[in-house]
Formats: C-alpha cells, sequence, structure tokens
C-alpha cells in the first residue's frame, strides 16, 4: 500500500497551524499551555513571549496571576529540563517524567559524587528540608553537608532536585518580578495529590496534536522517553501515516487540518527556548541556517527561522534589535518593524521603544 509524502513546506505550515503561529487563538492562556502541553520554561520569562506569539490580546498578568495562584508552575518535566505546565498537567505527567529525570540524573557528574551514600536516606532528608519550607539548591547545599561530612553538597542537592517530585516556587517566573531558583515539593505547593503515570499513548497523541506530524524519533526528542515505537505500534491503527522526502516515517492524527502549504505565515518573535523548535530530532522544517549564540530570542518569517532578537532597555526607553542570518526583502522588513513594535508594547505599555534591524 503507498504511503503519502509530505513535504517540508507542508510538515512547516502543519506544525505552525497546531502551534497557533498562523494565526493567533481567542483560547485562553490556560488552554493553549494544556495543548502545547507545556511551556519551555528554562528561562522565566520564556513562556510569556511564546503565548504573546500565540494568543491574541495575551496580558502578562494573566500568567502571571496563574503562577501566584499555582494554577500553573514550574518543575523539571521534558527531557530534564524547566517547563511551565498548568497544575493538572503537573500532577499528571510529573510521573510520567519521573524515569527520565532519574535517567537524566544518572548520566552527571553528580550521580558519581553520590554514588556510595544510601541514595533513599538522602532523598529523605532532603525531603524534610523541603516539608519545612522552599529551598535553594544552595541552602540544600549547605544542610546536607552538615549531615553528610564528606558528601559533596552541590551534587547532593542536584540529587535532591532531580530525583523528587519538585516545583520552583514564586516569585521566580512572576513578570515584573524577580527571584532565586527556590524549590519546593510539588504536592505541598499545590495541595494536591500527584497521579499515577497514564498510558503513554494518550501523551502521544497530546503530542501530535500539537507537533504533529512527526516521527518517533521526534518525540523521544521532546520527551526524553524510551519505549515508545511499541507505544506507537499499538496506536498504528488510529494514525495517518506518511513518508517525508527522506522517506521517514511520520505519523499523525487521522483528523489532523493540513493548511495549504502555501497559505501565509506571519512573522513571530519567539523566545529562546521554545516547543515548537525544540519539539523534533529533525528540525529543518524550521530550520536551513544555524542559530548564532548570545541572542536571546528566535525570529520566523514565512515560517522559517531568519534571525535572532534581543531587547536592551536604556534611559531612551526600550531597544529591539534583530540580527538576519539571510536577506530581508522591504516587504519582510516592513512585516518584522510592526510586529516587534507590537513586542515592545506588551513589554513595557506606553513607553518609547525602537526596533532596529541589522544588516
Amino acid at each position: 500500500m503507498s504511503v503519502d509524502v509530505i513535504g517540508r513546506r507542508a510538515l512547516n505550515r502543519a506544525t505552525l497551524h497546531r502551534q497557533h503561529l498562523l494565526a493567533r487563538t481567542y483560547d485562553t492562556p490556560s488552554t493553549v499551555i494544556e495543548h502545547l502541553v507545556g511551556l519551555q520554561g528554562q528561562n522565566p520569562l520564556d513562556p510569556y513571549f511564546a503565548l504573546w506569539s500565540r494568543v491574541d490580546g495575551f496580558d502578562p498578568s494573566e500568567l502571571a496571576a496563574m503562577l501566584v495562584e499555582r494554577s500553573a508552575v514550574r518543575a523539571p518535566m521534558m527531557r530534564g529540563t524547566i517547563h511551565l505546565v498548568t497544575t493538572g498537567d503537573y500532577l499528571r505527567l510529573q510521573p510520567v517524567f519521573a524515569t527520565v529525570l532519574a535517567r537524566v540524573f544518572g548520566s552527571t557528574s553528580f550521580a558519581k559524587d553520590i554514588a556510595e551514600l544510601d541514595r533513599e536516606e538522602l532523598l529523605e532528608c532532603g525531603r524534610a528540608q523541603l516539608v519545612a519550607q522552599p529551598t535553594t539548591r544552595a541552602e540544600l547545599s549547605r544542610t546536607l553537608s552538615e549531615q553528610y561530612e564528606g558528601g559533596v553538597g552541590p551534587s547532593m542537592a542536584q540529587a535532591v532536585t532531580y530525583l523528587l517530585p519538585v516545583v520552583q516556587t514564586t516569585p521566580r517566573g512572576v513578570w515584573g518580578s524577580k527571584g532565586t531558583a527556590t524549590w519546593a515539593l510539588g504536592e505541598a505547593w499545590v495541595g494536591r495529590r500527584l497521579e499515577s503515570p497514564g498510558d503513554l499513548e494518550d501523551l502521544v497523541m497530546r503530542y501530535l496534536r500539537a507537533f504533529g506530524p512527526a516521527t518517533i524519533s521526534d518525540m523521544r526528542t521532546w520527551s526524553g522517553l524510551a519505549g515508545l515505537r511499541e507505544v506507537f505500534d499499538r496506536a498504528r491503527s488510529r494514525l495517518r501515516i506518511w513518508q517525508d522526502e527522506e522517506g521517514r516515517e511520520l505519523f499523525d492524527l487521522a483528523e489532523a487540518v493540513h493548511p495549504d502549504p502555501d497559505t501565509p505565515a506571519p512573522a513571530r518573535f519567539l523566545p529562546e527556548y521554545d516547543n515548537v523548535l525544540l519539539g523534533h530530532s529533525d528540525r529543518s522544517r524550521f530550520f536551513s541556517t544555524a542559530v548564532p549564540e548570545g541572542w536571546v530570542g528566535n525570529l520566523l518569517v514565512d515560517g522559517m527561522f531568519v534571525g535572532s532578537w534581543k531587547v536592551e532597555s536604556g534611559k531612551a526607553g526600550a531597544r529591539l534589535t534583530i540580527k538576519p542570518q539571510v536577506k530581508l526583502g522591504r516587504p519582510q522588513r516592513a512585516e518584522i518593524q510592526a510586529e516587534g513594535s507590537r513586542l515592545l508594547e506588551m513589554m513595557a505599555p506606553g513607553s518609547a521603544g525602537e526596533v532596529s534591524v541589522t544588516t
């Protein structure tokens, strides 16, 4: 039986559509966060830029309120990295990704440093400290070093925050606030119990709904989970199968929408770490050039990465500087200027700002 081939541009438009990057959505931030299965959050403010590019009329105070009210949290999740998720998704998904966190920790030098320690005893000591109050890794390190003479404090603190179900507490991650990375037990912070790990088939469907069409390797890269081939094989009869131009097998939801590859894709300012740019092992649907280091955002034009951006504050106001990696025409520059001005208005309403595209 023949399998339909899907080109790179069609993949690009399909994924942009599911990520609300072809057109902004009127859904609530909470709905969008759950649809995307979380937002990259190791840079505390990245989720605000991610939502601004996806949600029509997004106000940063909405997400800030979710974090303060604890209906959303920042926690180690996919690939062992910090993600912002709804509290419901944290309780559902943290038990699933606990195996990923344990594997990531096991590959670090921190794990070697504590190899001779009783790990369960160490984690109970860390748990007791977190129950007493939210704690920084530096504070965990000092306390654990006092209890384990000769123990490597920083490595013991890393073990606690990798291997226990924790969250990073506010004010870190709240728009307009600053705070050191401080950790708490997730259940204590949100006042609800973790759920039992569910069937991975549901997570596969959620991933494809937001990132498809995709290969098994794509989902493995996004999640860090092992054993996905068996899950995809069980779900194969419910999925649509494609091939990309290199002959790789891609999976998709049977009912998924596929926009015309010629659908216009507006300019989008995405954060340094954004789900859509990190959700596949093969990222050629968005990248044809390398990303420069030292810049804090990714700029898409016509659905493809064309350069990076950063915002700097000065006495005269905020300055948004864009560094293209490709040659841009006059209409593209005008589109970037307009979208950049809207971004500055979101960041500092009513204040002076300048958008500069370097040559």
